[in-house]
């Protein structure tokens, strides 16, 4: 099976050895996001709901490039480095998805790269 690069400008570029998906038959593998705006490649300023947000719209972006769409979701991982905030990622999320829901698991980390307080990858299924 072959393996193809996705690549888009309107999420932030990867920051190591790494795609920012990869896409092997129809199933789409996202990289973690952050909260970087894909502009300045900083971290958002703002509360946990406004990193969750550009955490989405980046994972949006990049599924879009794979061509396809969240609703295509099929499992997500979510990375916090604070578990109280686990509320305020699954109101935001509801305003993504709608039902059936991905399947997901949530994590709770010490750190996650350039201090982001939260990171999401993504599996998509495009068949």
């Amino acid at each position: 099976m072959s393996r193809q690069s996705i690549h888009t400008d309107r999420a932030p570029q990867a920051i190591g050895t790494y795609s920012q998906a990869v896409r092997a038959g129809d199933t789409v593998y996202l990289s973690g996001q952050v909260p970087f705006d894909p502009a300045t490649m900083q971290l958002v300023a703002g509360d946990m709901e406004t990193q969750t947000r550009r955490v989405f719209d980046n994972l949006k972006a990049v599924a879009e490039a794979a061509g396809g769409s969240l609703g295509q979701a099929v499992k997500l991982t979510i990375f916090l480095t604070d578990l109280a905030n686990f509320a305020k990622v699954n109101e935001v999320m509801a305003t993504y998805f709608a039902k059936p829901y991905p399947a997901r698991s949530t994590v709770g980390v010490a750190q996650l790269p350039r201090g982001a307080q939260i990171e999401i990858e993504c599996v998509l299924h495009l068949g």
